[in-house]
């Protein structure tokens, strides 16, 4: 009797946990889908606006249908997204190579060797890199134009390269995991320093080359502040974001609005599929270099 009792207990027990689990579970799920729909919205709303015909406010959806928004983007000469566009690739790819290369090398150093004023750099460095960049745009614009590269993307480039140390901190965690015996091993085989570390270290550094790379490109892509300052009202040095914006001012916003969207979809498509494709070794390169520091 006491037998059956406990056995009646202990499927009373488990029903009542299976119950719990399964309802905690429906509840995550409803959360993440509701968080999910509210994180989406403004992204269907961008998409579905830019084939609208005309903008009309508290619409949804276009009451007209059309595709020629993607079109005119690229014709009409007011804003000239083209000319914004190609600039803000220049600036982006060219920052992603160089910052990389930059950030990889200062973290290697720091991972690998011992010098007297290591640990206080790394102290400093970080320090400064806690101070938003723009507490300085005055008079980095005014340097740049006393040495005559205010009005260039090529000084944005330059801005953007300036800070790149500053970015060791995870890629110096993911040179942490790698065994040292690799480089000892390589050194005593005759490679110098420079070959340990563009022909060993970097092969088995895919992911934090991703990550790196993909931060790089993206900063640049999406800036707004700096490139708004050093374009000075110029068409001819905007980037995306300046030339978007300048759709939103006041008496345009009216007539550009759907074009504004469509802008803001051929933007976002190069980092979509970046991210996309890259994907894994991102988040491979996030969760290698937060291991050790």
């Amino acid at each position: 009797m006491d037998t059956v009792l406990d056995t009646t207990n202990k499927y009373k027990h488990f029903a009542s946990h299976r119950r719990r689990t399964i309802i905690r579970k429906v509840a995550t799920y409803v959360f993440l889908v509701l968080m999910s729909l509210i994180w989406l919205f403004p992204f269907v709303y961008l998409l579905l606006q830019s084939f609208a015909v005309n903008y009309s406010y508290g619409d949804f959806f276009p009451r007209q249908w059309t595709f020629k928004n993607y079109i005119f983007l690229f014709q009409d000469t007011t804003f000239n997204f083209g000319q914004a566009w190609l600039n803000t690739f220049i600036i982006s790819v060219i920052t992603a190579v160089v910052q990389t290369v930059l950030t990889l090398a200062s973290a290697y150093t720091f991972s690998r060797l011992r010098f007297k004023m290591r640990k206080p750099l790394m102290k400093l460095i970080l320090i400064l890199g806690m101070f938003p960049g723009f507490l300085s745009m005055i008079i980095i614009y005014y340097i740049m134009n006393a040495v005559g590269m205010a009005n260039s993307i090529f000084s944005l480039i330059l801005i953007y390269i300036g800070g790149s140390a500053m970015g060791y901190y995870i890629a110096k965690g993911f040179f942490d995991t790698i065994p040292r015996s690799l480089d000892e091993a390589a050194l005593l085989d005759g490679a110098s320093k420079n070959t340990v570390f563009f022909k060993v270290i970097m092969p088995l550094s895919k992911p934090i080359i991703v990550y790196t790379l993909l931060l790089s490109f993206v900063g640049p892509w999406g800036d707004y502040m700096m490139a708004s300052y050093f374009a000075q009202g110029h068409q001819s040095l905007f980037n995306v974001a300046v030339s978007l914006q300048q759709m939103l001012a006041k008496g345009a916003i009216d007539v550009y609005f759907p074009t504004f969207c469509a802008g803001g979809v051929i933007t976002s498509i190069p980092i979509m599929v970046l991210f996309f494709v890259l994907q894994k070794y991102y988040v491979a390169g996030v969760t290698g270099g937060a291991v050790k520091g």
